[in-house]
């Protein structure tokens, strides 16, 4: 598959690599403090931060086969278009270019249905900065005729993050607010739908990366709970809940997120369906 460039060595990324990263004869990762970040075995990891990057980054993105972003936008925009913008417009030998964005660009739909036909919309500051990362994006990709695939992720979890890891440190919630639902995405299937685009890219391709049951989040604790055998935490209601400013937006948006596409069009079949079998999947892993 040649050469892969990471901006963002986050767990989706690393969950990518690590399934798929012997496809590649060469990868390069980027991270803000490459002194504290945890190495992996093949990939090559580079500074890329507010003060600047690597110098070889530059010519690594030039050369690049398969491009995938997973650094988020900030106040000012999207850095990785501020740096490294001409660059990527410029790579001669780019197959796949791939950016990681967030369901939370569809806004508030009370619970209803939402696909990737649905119009976007900034309600809240960290969504208006996604949507204009992805018109960014967009406007990039138009113009110099890139292959880019957009992927708006549900809320990710996986072996770092989970209800069963946050059972364990006493930091779990279970917070109620009527008629909420969430939709989650296990790290390792938001790998297997990266890697069906890669095999099979559409140009200018949307595709919701979510699971296929939308519910309520005090659900997940529960069944967590459940599963390490310990008492859930207390039912919070939403008004007295003690959220990080967050979180509180997570809870602005209420919508249920259609993978009819990523299964219909990519073939994916996905690992974990609902929460239930991928925190099976987790808890299995830790006690074994």
């Amino acid at each position: 598959m040649g050469s892969l460039v990471i901006f963002g060595l986050g767990q989706s990324a690393r969950a990518f690599v690590k399934r798929f990263g012997a496809d590649y004869s060469s990868i390069i990762a980027t991270v803000r403090d490459s002194a504290s970040a945890s190495p992996m075995q093949g990939v090559e990891i580079m500074d890329f931060n507010d003060t600047g990057f690597d110098p070889r980054l530059t010519q690594a993105v030039g050369g690049a086969d398969v491009i995938l972003c997973s650094v988020p936008p900030d106040a000012e925009g999207d850095p990785v278009l501020e740096w490294f913008g001409d660059t990527i417009q410029a790579a001669t030998q780019l197959k796949w270019l791939g950016y990681l964005s967030t369901i939370g660009v569809y806004g508030d739909h009370q619970g209803g249905w939402v696909d990737e036909t649905t119009p976007v919309q900034g309600d809240s500051e960290r969504s208006h900065r996604r949507v204009m990362a992805e018109q960014l994006w967009q406007a990039l990709a138009q113009d110099a005729g890139l292959p880019l695939h957009i992927f708006r992720l549900a809320g990710i979890y996986g072996p770092a993050q989970n209800a069963l890891v946050q059972l364990r440190r006493g930091t779990a919630k279970r917070v109620i607010k009527p008629g909420q639902v969430f939709n989650r995405i296990h790290v390792d299937d938001i790998a297997q739908v990266l890697a069906a685009s890669i095999r099979q890219p559409r140009p200018m391709a949307v595709y919701n990366v979510t699971d296929d049951h939308p519910c309520p989040p005090q659900d997940v604790v529960t069944y967590a709970a459940e599963l390490l055998g310990v008492t859930p935490p207390a039912e919070v209601a939403f008004e007295q809940a003690n959220f990080t400013e967050m979180a509180r937006s997570f809870y602005s948006q209420n919508k249920r997120v259609s993978n009819r596409l990523i299964r219909e069009e990519l073939g994916v079949t996905l690992l974990y369906p609902t929460y239930r079998e991928g925190l099976q999947a987790l808890m299995a892993v830790q006690a074994a």
